[in-house]
């Protein structure tokens, strides 16, 4: 990453909807490590007032999580203009096309992001995804 692409993902923050605590640091430390800053919202009313604004938001979101649903938290983001990225389990195909048709432009496993977050995250806010 070059330093015009390091200021601007580092000007930028990404927000992480994930209500289970493992999680929610792992991704805001993927987020952490590309550079950017992150914030973490733990329902829908949380995640419409954070969009709220004039310029789009890079979103993860937790599909699995258990106080939202997860495909209703990748449509609110994306009507609200975000570029969102849907994080759930790797075996679980009709998630991810509900997730994808909702709005998300890529579902990743736990595991992909796990192991290659920062550079997932970068690519994101450089919006190659």
């Amino acid at each position: 990453m070059n330093r015009s692409q390091s200021q601007a993902v580092a000007s930028r923050t990404v927000l992480v909807v994930a209500d289970d605590l493992i999680w929610a640091s792992r991704l805001t430390g993927a987020v952490e490590r590309a550079g950017a800053s992150s914030q973490v919202v733990r329902t829908l009313d949380e995640l419409e007032a954070s969009c709220a604004g004039d310029a789009p938001r890079s979103v993860i979101v937790d599909l699995a999580g258990r106080a939202f649903d997860g495909v209703a938290a990748v449509r609110v983001a994306a009507t609200k203009g975000a570029t969102v990225l849907g994080v759930g389990q790797h075996e679980d195909a009709e998630l991810r096309r509900r997730a994808l048709a909702a709005g998300a432009r890529r579902v990743l496993s736990y595991n992909k992001l796990f192991t290659d977050g920062p550079r997932i995250v970068a690519a994101l806010l450089a919006g190659r995804y």
